[in-house]
């Protein structure tokens, strides 16, 4: 199967062909997916339009191999998980795909890899194995090709010596982060940055209380001395990443879609301007599932942006749980 013909993706017309195309592959090809597929009784023939394809479970990647393929996984990414839940496995047969998605999706929204000195503060990270933004992060320090990228557990002093050495050059500056460790940065630290991105992959790791967006991102423009907080929407379970250059208002690449889904009725889909659950279509996740149905709530934009505000509590995953084999 031609998997490169997803990133030459233009028009709406373009997506569509190609999504049938895929969830017709992963059907035939994919185990777990064509049962739930069989269990709600949808098949290839009937599906024309992106809402009528069967968006499985995220839960389904704990408990279950999601693939699409018989060949050997060259590397297994993993959720973080609190101590003693479930993680989730993300069997990834073709890391070259998850590498394309990354870098064509920056250097759209961004440019050149080339023209940024890449720091990532990702502690929560660095101190486990499996994690798909670590080998992302990895990938685009090395591709920087400057001498100054690279990581930082929890070396704040050394980070903040080489952000007044970089702010004396005219270099442009990436600097990806968790939430946590970039608000205790700007505790200890405040700084007048230039030519600087934030970049903020969310959450608190249970390092610190969760704080809503708006609130952390006034307090990441203070300490940093920027206008706008970006935020990067990945997770373990896809090969894709949508963008956001500031209040919270994301873009995805063109082979990634978002569609809000009724969260008493999964199976039906909520106009613009709706809050409700988030289902995405990865289409670089050829070789496992590219159609998830998140535990995210969020809303589309009548511009087609959209934002995340917040996530299913246990008690609110019904709709999902009712499909769960």
């Amino acid at each position: 199967m031609k998997h490169n013909a997803i990133f030459d993706i233009q028009t709406d017309g373009d997506f569509l062909t190609q999504a049938l195309r895929i969830f017709k592959y992963q059907y035939d090809n994919n185990v777990v997916y064509h049962d739930f597929c069989t269990y709600l009784n949808v098949q290839p023939d009937s599906v024309h339009t992106i809402e009528q394809i069967p968006f499985l479970p995220i839960e389904f990647f704990k408990s279950k191999d999601v693939l699409s393929t018989t060949n050997t996984p060259e590397i297994t990414f993993t959720s973080s998980g609190t101590t003693g839940s479930e993680t989730s496995k993300h069997f990834v047969t073709d890391l070259s795909l998850y590498e394309q998605s990354y870098l064509k999706a920056f250097n759209h929204f961004y440019g050149d890899i080339k023209d940024y000195c890449v720091l990532a503060l990702l502690p929560s990270y660095l101190e486990r194995t499996g994690s798909s933004l670590i080998y992302m992060a990895d990938d685009l320090i090395k591709k920087s090709e400057h001498p100054k990228s690279g990581f930082f557990l929890n070396e704040y002093e050394q980070l903040h010596l080489l952000l007044t050495d970089l702010q004396k050059t005219d270099t442009k500056i990436l600097i990806i982060g968790v939430s946590f460790a970039l608000l205790e940065f700007t505790e200890q630290y405040q700084m007048s940055l230039q030519n600087t991105i934030i970049m903020e992959t969310g959450g608190m790791k249970g390092r610190r209380k969760e704080i809503v967006r708006q609130e952390l991102h006034e307090l990441l423009s203070t300490g940093f001395g920027v206008s706008k907080i970006h935020s990067e929407y990945g997770m373990t379970e896809l090969l894709s990443q949508a963008y956001s250059k500031g209040d919270g208002v994301f873009n995805c690449p063109a082979w990634m879609k978002i569609l809000v889904r009724d969260t008493e009725d999964p199976l039906s889909y909520l106009k613009n301007g709706k809050s409700g659950g988030i289902n995405v279509i990865d289409l670089a996740n050829i070789n496992s599932c590219s159609f998830i149905a998140t535990q995210d709530l969020g809303k589309i934009n009548q511009n087609g942006t959209f934002e995340i505000i917040g996530r299913f509590d246990n008690s609110d995953i019904r709709g999902c749980n009712l499909m769960v084999l």
